[in-house]
């Protein structure tokens, strides 16, 4: 265990969230964990927990907490071949548990080989612990957010405590740390349930928003497992997010060979898409329409084709190539509506956007099924799933003209029954976490029940708490929750 005094940090992708804590402890195991929730607790100070540092709401760092960094727990604790259940520590980040699982089964026949069901797209480097402390999701068809994925996992609480969370053991708790963005202690370790490895060939076609709903319909019926659809960005155009590239995967046999050498794009030529991306979205929607449509029956691994390029500082560059005055960096968001809506929601957002002018430099669909498992489940029902980033400079004026376009997509998505993931940035109203998430203040009541003195801390909680400081909970609560898998006795 090692620990640095007194620095600044900050998250990688919007660079937003600059704060100063007072320590950073780098635990290595669990003994570690344990004694610095003690010390911190004999010390009365609050803790804040990261890992990959890619969460944009805050929700990693506390100013003045000590700050629990998770890289160096990265070791596999168990992996049973039989079941596909494998225990990861929850620092470990995807890179490493694919490269495990591969290493360790390259002498197998594909027929017995297990992997990861899915991952967040985008980024690579998250951690195990992060990705469920956010509820994650990647592009699966038929997918719930991750906590599906998960069997158990081991948490330390504000007591310093071990507890075993699962469906049977602690399901209060299970259900409140999946996508409880680290409040109710230090997630140890995670058993995840991996699926067969499979190979899959992906289908690539350009399509319109209207034919996207009936578009993955056939895919499903066809046996595709995973797909997304990125929309063009080009304001310009009459292709603005209503035309895209329609991208699916469908197993094959596990006999079809991957060939050593296809298509791929190189880290210089995501650089170049970065930076047309910003420069010309024309040409960048012709590029990546060019290659997606050229690599359309190509063969990868199920976990493989999940697997992104993400450039850490990238922004800098792009800054000095388009001669930019003032810093500036994406910031995402992610907007859910039911999927009959979504050519509706989209051509309102197209108003809007070129109305007021938003820079969007990236966007994406995908499908979510509904989760009834976590306690702020952000994926109430089954939805289309919308993200969008925004170029954003870092000035005040260029900070509020990024949120007031997110709150306008908000008041978008729940004028049609949709909500937002609570992940990406805190600029919604009070009134719209309530509508999206009406469990909201019985979620930070229960925070404050399993953890009194309130030792797990960050800025997001606090921005929360403030936001709903003395105000009665609701009714909602842990008893009302649905667990199909089980029956009251």
């Amino acid at each position: 265990m090692s620990s640095e005094s007194t620095i600044v940090v900050n998250d990688i992708h919007s660079q937003l969230n600059n704060t100063r804590v007072a320590e950073i402890v780098k635990v290595g195991s669990a003994e570690d964990i344990h004694a610095t929730i003690l010390k911190a607790t004999q010390q009365d100070q609050s803790i804040s927990i990261a890992g990959g540092r890619h969460a944009m709401g805050g929700q990693q760092f506390g100013t003045d907490t000590v700050l629990i960094d998770t890289t160096n727990l990265n070791r596999v604790l168990t992996f049973d071949r039989k079941t596909g259940l494998i225990e990861v520590e929850a620092g470990i980040q995807w890179p490493k548990l694919i490269d495990y699982l591969i290493e360790t089964q390259k002498e197998a026949p594909w027929s017995e080989q297990w992997s990861i069901a899915q991952k967040q797209t985008g980024a690579d480097r998250l951690s195990i612990g992060g990705s469920l402390s956010c509820n994650a999701h990647g592009r699966g068809l038929k997918m719930r957010p991750m906590i599906s994925d998960v069997e158990s996992f081991t948490l330390v609480d504000a007591a310093g405590k071990f507890l075993q969370c699962s469906r049977e053991e602690n399901r209060e708790l299970f259900g409140l740390v999946g996508g409880g963005y680290g409040l109710f202690g230090v997630i140890y370790s995670v058993t995840l349930r991996l699926l067969p490895r499979q190979k899959v060939e992906r289908v690539v076609e350009l399509i319109t928003i209207d034919k996207l709903q009936e578009g993955f319909e056939q895919r499903i019926q066809d046996g595709f497992i995973y797909g997304d659809f990125q929309f063009s960005t080009d304001e310009k155009s009459d292709d603005f997010l209503y035309r895209g590239v329609f991208s699916c995967y469908r197993p094959v046999d596990l006999d079809t060979a991957l060939p050593a050498a296809q298509k791929e794009l190189s880290e210089n030529n995501w650089n170049e898409l970065f930076y047309l991306a910003h420069a010309d979205k024309a040409e960048t929607f012709r590029q990546y329409t060019s290659y997606y449509l050229s690599t359309s029956g190509q063969i990868y691994a199920s976990d493989i084709h999940q697997m992104s390029v993400y450039m850490d500082d990238y922004h800098h560059e792009l800054d000095h190539r388009l001669d930019g005055k003032e810093q500036a960096t994406e910031i995402i968001t992610e907007i859910y509506v039911p999927r009959p809506a979504l050519p509706d929601f989209l051509a309102e957002a197209r108003e809007y956007f070129r109305a007021n002018k938003v820079n969007m430099v990236y966007g994406t669909i995908r499908l979510i099924q509904k989760d009834d498992e976590s306690f702020l489940a952000w994926a109430k029902q089954s939805y289309a799933c919308i993200i969008f980033n925004l170029d954003t400079v870092h000035t005040p004026a260029g900070i509020e003209h990024s949120a007031t376009a997110f709150r306008s997509l908000i008041d978008m998505a729940i004028i049609r029954g949709g909500s937002y993931y609570l992940t990406y940035h805190i600029y919604a109203t009070r009134s719209q976490v309530e509508t999206c998430y009406p469990q909201f203040a019985e979620f930070l009541r229960l925070k404050r029940l399993y953890d009194p003195q309130e030792r797990f801390q960050s800025n997001w909680y606090r921005h929360y708490r403030e936001m709903f400081g003395g105000e009665k909970t609701n009714e909602y609560s842990l008893k009302s929750m649905v667990w199909p898998h089980e029956t009251s006795t």
